[in-house]
């Protein structure tokens, strides 16, 4: 039996009843329309995707990874995902590391959940555009009118964030300020938030110059850690 059947398999085994599934396509908006349309769930808690993702990634291959990538089952592309930044972050080959950065870059058209940006973006793409400085990586996927796209370009630059560089993520949140999708709002507002509670010099005059233009939920999110006075007066 391959890695990719033990995979499918154990999630299958950890799948939970109807009730769970109908909660999930609920929570994800998978009705027409909303923005997980058409996608499929099995019912796999997280955790336990972490668990098969632990016991898996050692001996799964990169071809069979992005067979399960391209899924139509969501638990499968979390997953999938999952074991590709252990299998990114455990590796010390630059090589690999890049093999699985190319792989995230050229099947980004499955990494179509906030969830799945989410859990993956700051771990693979934040570390190799980091490292390689190909940072205009960044600005292409913004650019892209592709929303999972523009939700990874704003959230790949945590990784950067967390190493108290905020110049990348602050450009992309410009790029991003007039977009019409609150899923875009709300990851470029809680990436201002991270930079404000690491540096509010750095926040406040990005605030400063677009708080009055800004979306209210990127707002919101951007200026929800403030002192009370503080958070009125941009309010």
């Amino acid at each position: 039996m391959t890695t990719y059947q033990k995979i499918i398999d154990s999630l299958g085994e950890l799948s939970n009843t109807k009730k769970d599934i109908k909660s999930l396509e609920k929570f994800f908006q998978v009705y027409p329309g909303g923005y997980g349309e058409g996608d499929r769930f099995i019912g796999v808690s997280v955790p336990n995707q972490r668990l098969v993702s632990k016991k898996f990634y050692k001996e799964a291959s990169i071809e069979e990874l992005e067979t399960l990538l391209k899924s139509s089952i969501h638990e499968h592309r979390l997953t999938a995902l999952f074991i590709l930044l252990i299998k990114y972050q455990k590796s010390e080959d630059f090589t690999e590391q890049e093999q699985i950065a190319n792989l995230y870059l050229n099947n980004l058209d499955y990494v179509n959940g906030w969830d799945l940006v989410d859990s993956s973006a700051h771990f693979i793409l934040g570390p190799y555009i980091q490292k390689t400085e190909k940072f205009e990586l960044l600005d292409s996927l913004a650019e892209s009118n592709h929303l999972w796209k523009q939700r990874v370009s704003i959230i790949a630059t945590f990784h950067q964030i967390r190493n108290e560089n905020f110049e990348h993520s602050l450009r992309i949140a410009e790029k991003l300020l007039n977009h019409k999708h609150d899923l875009i709002h709300k990851a470029v507002g809680w990436m201002l938030r991270e930079i404000g509670n690491r540096s509010l010099s750095d926040e406040l005059p990005f605030l400063d110059k677009h708080a009055s233009i800004m979306p209210r939920t990127m707002l919101r999110y951007a200026i929800e850690k403030f002192d009370p006075e503080l958070k009125v007066k941009y309010l």
